[in-house]
């Protein structure tokens, strides 16, 4: 009998004697949700009889079926064109709630079908999130009817800057290529849609105060001296040019998310949140007759009053604000989502404040960091994590009270794309990292690293068969 290869892993997974012979096992597996099982779990019976696929929910069945389907890989021919299906016993449910991945499009523009192949890839790896980084200094991608020129003028930059960006770097070469690209509300809602046909949410991530230097680029009143017009950043790092605080501003960001709540009927909305520089704040005039007023101490501290401004419209819509671990920091909204990205021990101060946390540890599931050789690999940001650390990656972190633990409702890995022109470089670096990942996010056994690779050669042929580059394993 060929190998199973199921990835990511089911919790468990017994083999019996026998196998069922079937001229069609998609066809004549009979399938059914059915109320003794949790909402998230799922079996797949395979006696010589037939097959059996019930579920406690329709996605729990989707599941199923994604299992089932890498099941009948092991199928091998039986007489008179029929198969034989190895007998098999699966009892599965996912450990976390928030298993995804984060898809930066503000820094490289992707195009909408490769949005949708990364979407079956988390598909087929039983994966639930899609975390849509749309805005950043370098790009605005999504199409907001109040505010034309965000995609008129924030989508395009004249040029990008060539090579590794170094710490405290001024002099920088061009490449003199125009870029960008953006989403209409069409595109976005077939992008939506395809992903709910699929289990899958997309949560999008409107970045704010911080990383906003595209939408000041083009309207210049929402920045702190409007008198200086910028253009849509073309290096990288974190820009000084940040969203003023006034009350037009935050009107601006309030009609935004409105518009970006029509598009998304996600429970969950991402305000971004991290590397915020307030330099700017502490020198213009109306920023800190802003602290002034609020009696802050420090011009930090506007951040967290921004923010509470804007989370008013996510509040009034029945949504959940999420965002990067310094909002932790901000005084944020006690019911705010907090993404751990800085280091797993930010995880900890999150839970320990209290809060719901999905663990992104730049550590461990950075996936615009090396996985080999920096000499023989694509340019990347730096560090280095090959394969074999997501996998022994611990979403949990040791240490926590049971309660705190309870807090931790997932993982994802983020995919950072300013090394990252296009699909092929995401692809390669995406995957198979991520089917890694796939495994510690849905808790399946952690046997031996080279187990998982016995699984993992066969499976290459699926990630392939969806039309998605990826790195070699050899």
């Amino acid at each position: 009998m060929p190998d199973i290869a199921i990835v990511p892993a089911p919790r468990e997974l017994t083999v019996d004697e026998g196998r069922w012979i079937t001229a069609d096992p998609v066809a004549e597996a009979i399938r059914d949700v059915v109320e003794n099982l949790g909402e998230t779990e799922y079996r797949i019976d395979v006696t010589a009889e037939g097959a059996r696929l019930t579920a406690g929910s329709e996605d729990a069945l989707r599941h199923a079926e994604t299992t089932y389907g890498q099941l009948l890989d092991a199928a091998e021919p039986a007489e008179d064109g029929k198969v034989a299906v190895p007998a098999v016993r699966i009892a599965d449910e996912p450990q976390f709630a928030w298993r995804g991945v984060m898809l930066d499009v503000a820094r490289h523009f992707m195009p909408k079908d490769f949005v949708l192949k990364v979407i079956d890839v988390l598909a087929l790896h039983r994966l639930n999130t899609l975390h849509f980084h749309l805005t950043d200094d370098q790009g605005w991608r999504v199409e907001i009817e109040a505010y034309p020129r965000l995609t008129e003028v924030g989508a395009w930059r004249d040029e990008t800057m060539v090579g590794k960006m170094s710490h405290l770097q001024t002099d920088f070469e061009y490449d003199g290529t125009r870029h960008g690209g953006f989403y209409t509300k069409a595109d976005l809602r077939e992008i939506v849609a395809y992903a709910a046909e699929r289990g899958i949410t997309v949560v999008p991530e409107i970045d704010l105060p911080g990383h906003m230097q595209a939408a000041i680029a083009a309207y210049p009143e929402l920045g702190n001296f409007p008198e200086n017009q910028l253009t849509v950043r073309q290096v990288w790092g974190i820009s000084d040019d940040v969203l003023n605080v006034n009350d037009e501003t935050v009107e601006f960001v309030r009609t935004v998310l409105r518009e970006v709540l029509d598009i998304f009927p996600s429970p969950y909305i991402h305000l971004g949140g991290d590397e915020c520089p307030s330099v700017q704040w502490r020198a213009a005039d109306d920023a800190q007759k802003r602290q002034a007023d609020l009696g802050l101490e420090d011009a930090a501290q506007l951040q967290g009053w921004f923010t509470e401004q804007v989370a008013v419209v996510l509040e009034e819509a029945g949504r959940r604000i999420v965002g990067w671990d310094e909002m932790v920091e901000t005084d944020c909204p006690k019911d705010a989502v907090i993404m751990a990205w800085r280091s797993a021990e930010r995880g900890e101060v999150a839970v320990k404040a209290g809060h719901q946390t999905v663990m992104t540890p730049c550590e461990s599931v950075y996936f615009d960091y090396y996985q080999g050789d920096p000499a023989t690999e694509p340019l990347a940001i730096g560090n280095f994590i090959p394969l074999e650390k997501v996998y022994d990656f611990d979403v949990i972190p040791a240490g926590l009270t049971e309660a705190e633990a309870a807090l931790i409702i997932g993982t994802q890995c983020n995919v950072w794309t300013e090394y990252m022109e296009g699909p092929e470089q995401v692809g390669y670096m995406l995957l198979p990292r991520l089917s890694a990942l796939a495994e510690r996010a849905w808790g399946s056994p952690k046997i031996s690293y080279d187990e998982f690779l016995g699984r993992l050669r066969p499976h290459l042929a699926r990630i392939e068969s969806l039309g998605v580059n990826y790195r070699p394993l050899d």
